[in-house]
């Protein structure tokens, strides 16, 4: 496990700058992953290549019979796994580093005199924490991406390779062999259960890469549909209400209107006529 501390210490620093689901894919990779296959796997396999007898005495046909079976080893190829899968998760842990130490370098522009005019850290806060927003969320997508492609990879790669299941008997006829010959691999059965759990394992980590993906999707959608609703209310607030149609007793109201406005008018004639009799009586 000492040559897996030098990763388990980055990606340690990389829970404080992914969201929940991330975290929980670290802690499946940490601990059904690195641990497993180093406490365990290992020990199981051995030395697989001695353990890999031929029902022949034919020089050389037992290595080139081990090397068509078994191109590159399985616990060569989930050490391979587990660091192709991480390396999208260190190069967005480097783009975190990268912003915290710029606008931390702008909280001290922002202290001193005269700091007034310097952009505003929008990304961390005081503490370190990150908020995964803007290029930072860019970065968070590609990574998972990343993740779920060369993970779904390798899950393919090793069913082409040597599919999910230790045979007890391989049958080779390669040369220098001089006939087809029979192979035995030791403790297939205890094998075969790793190779699943293993599986088992990558194809978790694939699902959670690709909540995590859809959640982050799910989320900046939402919050850009009530960031856009937001303005629409506060610049034009009637465009949220939509057409509104006249009511009873609007209709009660307006004939209400109506009503005084004719008399008021009749009113004003009657008063006319009066004043024009007196004019005309006085001459």
């Amino acid at each position: 496990m000492g040559d897996w501390g030098f990763l388990s210490t980055l990606l340690e620093k990389v829970q404080s700058h992914s969201t929940v689901i991330g975290k929980i894919w670290m802690s499946v990779l940490f601990l059904f992953r690195i641990m497993v296959l180093g406490a365990g796997a290992e020990s199981v396999w051995g030395d697989e290549q001695s353990d890999f007898i031929c029902n022949t005495q034919q020089p050389g046909c037992e290595n080139v019979c081990y090397d068509w079976t078994f191109p590159i080893s399985h616990i060569r190829f989930w050490v391979l796994q587990i660091l192709f899968v991480s390396t999208p998760t260190l190069i967005y842990l480097g783009h975190a580093m990268q912003v915290i130490h710029k606008e931390d370098k702008l909280r001290e522009i922002l202290k001193s005199p005269g700091g007034t005019l310097v952009k505003v850290p929008k990304y961390s806060d005081e503490k370190g924490n990150v908020k995964i927003k803007g290029n930072l969320l860019g970065s968070y997508l590609t990574q998972l991406v990343a993740k779920i492609i060369i993970e779904a990879g390798f899950i393919v790669g090793q069913y082409y390779l040597y599919g999910f299941v230790m045979v007890p008997m391989f049958p080779c006829s390669r040369k220098p062999c001089p006939f087809t010959v029979e192979c035995y691999m030791s403790r297939p059965t205890e094998k075969t259960i790793f190779i699943i759990f293993m599986l088992a394992v990558a194809c978790l980590s694939l699902l959670l890469n690709v909540v995590e993906l859809f959640y982050l999707l799910c989320t900046r959608v939402r919050c850009g549909r009530s960031s856009s609703h937001g303005m629409i209310s506060a610049e034009h607030p009637a465009m949220l209400s939509g057409p509104r149609w006249p009511t009873a007793d609007d209709a009660l109201r307006q004939n209400q209107r109506n009503v005084e406005l004719e008399s008021r008018s009749m009113g004003g004639s009657l008063d006319g006529a009066k004043d024009e009799k007196r004019l005309l009586g006085g001459h």
